[in-house]
């Protein structure tokens, strides 16, 4: 998918995923949160000769110079991207098509795919992200990156994220992170993911 420094349009309006997430969460978490990273990056690079770099490229330039004002912002900007697609009002709840079988393939079968993720999500220390990724021998693997840590510092294809920062649940959910996380399934874009997956191989 295609980011560039300005704040995406959502897939969906700011009501379509309640209950799971309510419209005063997506006022806060997208239109305060995320609008903050991307101005944020805006200001980071105006004037320089970062500008034509896009969001991925300032996010490897952020990582590899050590930059991390830069980084953060760059890589909460894509990550956010990413994750706004992960939700639907219109989930199938299960995967389908390609990323249904390598599901089954690496990790036994959805069910086991589904808690590994979960208690990985739930259990994370502090802020970050929970993301499934493609590693470089094309295998699923899930990832506990903390902050705004991406699978592109790794070399690694990001295919579904979820956010577990808690500005991401806690007007809906207060310090219930695991109820979040439960109600994560009940959205979960499962076309997106297998398109990134398709994308990549």
């Amino acid at each position: 998918m295609k980011i560039n420094l300005e704040l995406p349009e959502l897939p969906y309006q700011l009501n379509a995923l309640t209950p799971a997430l309510t419209q005063e969460t997506f006022e806060y978490h997208y239109q305060k949160h995320h609008l903050g990273y991307v101005n944020n990056l805006k200001a980071l690079v105006k004037d320089t000769e970062l500008i034509d770099l896009s969001v991925e490229q300032l996010i490897q330039h952020g990582f590899e110079h050590r930059n991390m004002v830069l980084f953060n912002n760059a890589a909460q900007h894509f990550n956010h991207s990413f994750y706004w697609n992960c939700l639907t009002p219109h989930s199938s709840v299960r995967p389908k098509g390609r990323i249904a079988e390598l599901i089954d393939r690496d990790f036994g079968s959805f069910e086991v795919f589904k808690d590994t993720f979960s208690k990985i999500a739930v259990s994370l220390f502090g802020c970050g992200w929970a993301w499934l990724a493609l590693n470089e021998k094309g295998k699923l693997e899930i990832l506990a990156m903390k902050e705004a840590n991406t699978p592109l510092t790794l070399k690694m294809r990001p295919i579904l994220t979820i956010d577990v920062w808690e500005h991401a649940y806690y007007i809906d959910y207060r310090n219930a992170r695991a109820s979040f996380v439960e109600s994560f399934w009940e959205i979960v874009n499962w076309d997106f993911a297998n398109e990134n997956l398709l994308s990549y191989e």
